[in-house]
């Protein structure tokens, strides 16, 4: 049978073209579904490529330049907020503190950080070391080396019969070897607070020291005296914040010594005798304050379970251990050593009559025609320093700060009083007006922040007495409320009640003594009797009644008397408003005053 064989001569495009035709068929013949990811490539398209990550090892990539230190979630504004729940105005002074507290804590992060990173580098170091020593020759210093374990940073030696010169040329010489970098060294930035009594400073210092958990000590400058005399040596803050501190030697290291009444160690000119407890106490100050070591006695507590040394994370061979040896809570005291080169000060004085010194240097006296007379030291505690008008504007021109102006009203033409210009004097404070005060140089430049509070007026002393966490108000109140009885104040009583107390010249502090004279007779006839309502009327602030009792039963009587207190209050704010508007006579006239804010 024969077989023919057929051939087909086919052109390579037709080949080619046949070729592709059936790949693509075989390709939608097995072609199954898209499978299902849970990430897409646009997820990431938005992150910067870093490479890879190491612990020990700087960041790579775009995120190589940022700070390799955790961010910290408290911020001077949170602090600020916080302050405002306890602290009424001062907002220069709470701007201040929140500062310096809150770069006082960063410094803190960053020495600690800067410690770990240094206990890393040397235990990688040993680490280092240790891979070219021998597990048991190098235990008997002397003893002749039986193995030679290799290490590439030795030098070639001429015995060993392996070495086999290169070249005749002389050795070069070794580079010398780099400086260590030693680590950003932070200094602290203490802070000077001038200002009346009575106005928060020291609650602002305890407030913040409480939110951030740093240890705080409080201690007054009036009972310290120079070294060897009677009184208590400038060493015993730091003993204090010891205490405060749990015997912790770290935390204490990292605390804040707040030294109240300050100015009460000026110098003063003596006509016999030393001054022991002015200039003495301000240079035993100056190496506590720039940084120095300390030995602070102190007997720590039986249950503390271990040394105070051992908590603060040091070594056993630290000069920071108990000199005297001894468990802790023995019979006898231990001496430890504190730096004190890591503890913010803050310090805090009245600097009363300073405020001279200052209108002196700005020629601003009370002698000649048209000059303002000056008032006496009492009436001038009592207003904070303050000036008005003409001299205020003065003044605010050469502000040592920036002041930000005041926004527009927000309501438009909608009368709106505009509040009285006032400058506190103490606020262009330098330090040569210090220097004449009594406080030497030397403390001063110790000293970089000064911050100057004014005091309260009966507006701040009213919104003392109701707005603050544990207010004077809320304490009353609760304190009846025990007895099962109900206190209620009038707002004609609260202005009444501010205003006795500015004319103390105590600050906040007269509050407590104005309402104390005021329910002395309350507090004694009201418990254990039917009495379940008081109120205090303005009438009752200005002594001319009892306070109004009302019994068991007589709830509707006593919310219909606190009612109408309240209506004649704003009845009498009213006349008063009207009387001070009493110059307008036309539409036009009214909207242009309500405009100005008159």
């Amino acid at each position: 049978m024969n077989v023919r064989k057929l051939t087909v001569a086919v052109s390579p495009q037709a080949r080619a073209s046949y070729l592709a035709l059936c790949t693509i068929g075989r390709r939608a013949f097995y072609t199954r579904g898209p499978t299902q990811s849970a990430y897409h490539r646009s997820d990431f398209s938005g992150q910067g490529f870093s490479s890879f990550y190491e612990t020990d090892q700087p960041t790579r990539g775009p995120l190589g330049g940022t700070s390799n230190v955790e961010g910290s979630h408290i911020t001077p504004k949170a602090l600020r907020q916080h302050l405002d729940q306890f602290v009424v105005d001062q907002e220069r002074a709470k701007v201040v503190l929140s500062v310096a507290i809150h770069e006082h804590h960063l410094r803190i992060q960053e020495l600690r950080r800067q410690r770990d990173e240094q206990a890393r580098l040397e235990a990688q170091a040993q680490r280092r070391a240790s891979a070219f020593k021998h597990p048991v020759e190098d235990e008997f210093p002397g003893q002749q080396a039986t193995v030679h374990v290799f290490n590439p940073a030795d030098p070639p030696s001429y015995s060993d019969p392996s070495f086999t010169p290169h070249s005749s040329a002389p050795p070069e010489a070794e580079p010398l070897p780099e400086p260590f970098a030693e680590p950003l060294q932070i200094d602290k930035s203490n802070v000077l607070i001038l200002g009346p009594t009575g106005v928060g400073k020291t609650l602002m210092c305890k407030t913040l020291a409480k939110t951030l958990g740093i240890p705080i000590s409080m201690s007054d400058c009036t009972t310290f005296t120079q070294a060897g005399y009677i009184g208590d040596d400038v060493e015993q803050c730091v003993s204090r914040l010891f205490s405060a501190a749990g015997h912790d030697i770290e935390a204490t290291e990292h605390g804040i010594i707040v030294l109240d009444e300050i100015d009460k160690i000026a110098s003063a000119k003596m006509s016999y005798g030393k001054d022991v407890g002015g200039e003495g106490v301000q240079q035993a100050l100056l190496k506590i304050i720039e940084g120095t070591t300390v030995q602070v006695r102190a007997k720590p507590e039986k249950s503390t379970g271990k040394s105070p040394s051992s908590t603060s994370g040091y070594p056993l061979d630290s000069p920071r251990i108990p000199l005297s040896g001894g468990a802790p809570g023995g019979g006898k005291d231990e001496v430890f050593n504190i730096r004190t080169d890591n503890i913010l000060f803050i310090c805090t004085g009245a600097f009363a009559n300073l405020h001279k010194a200052i209108l002196d240097r700005k020629s601003m006296g009370g002698i000649g025609f048209g000059a303002s007379i000056r008032q006496s030291s009492s009436e001038a505690s009592a207003d904070g320093v303050m000036l008005r008008g003409e001299e205020a504007a003065r003044f605010k021109k050469d502000a040592p700060f920036f002041v930000p102006p005041e926004k527009p009203n927000p309501f438009g033409g909608v009368r709106q009083k505009k509040p009285e210009e006032k400058v506190n004097v103490l606020d262009h404070v330098q330090p040569v007006d210090l220097q004449k005060y009594g406080m030497i140089p030397e403390l001063i430049g110790r000293i970089p922040t000064v911050c100057a509070v004014s005091a309260l007026d009966e507006e701040a002393l009213v919104r003392v007495l109701t707005e603050p966490k544990n207010s004077l108000l809320s304490q009353e109140q609760h304190k009846f409320y025990l007895r099962n009885i109900e206190l209620r104040f009038t707002s004609g009583a609260l202005r009444e009640i501010a205003r006795k107390a500015s004319k103390m010249g105590t600050g906040a502090r007269g509050l407590r003594h104005v309402v104390d004279q005021l329910l002395l007779q309350a507090k004694y006839e009201t418990p254990g009797s039917s009495v379940k309502h008081i109120l205090v009327t303005q009438d009752v602030a200005l002594l001319k009644i009892a306070p109004l009792y009302f019994h068991r039963g007589q709830a509707s009587a006593f919310q219909a008397t606190l009612t109408q207190e309240e209506e004649k209050w704003d009845e009498e704010l009213r006349n008063k408003e009207d009387l001070s508007i009493g110059h307008v006579h036309s539409f036009e006239e009214y909207r242009k005053a309500g405009a100005a804010g008159l």
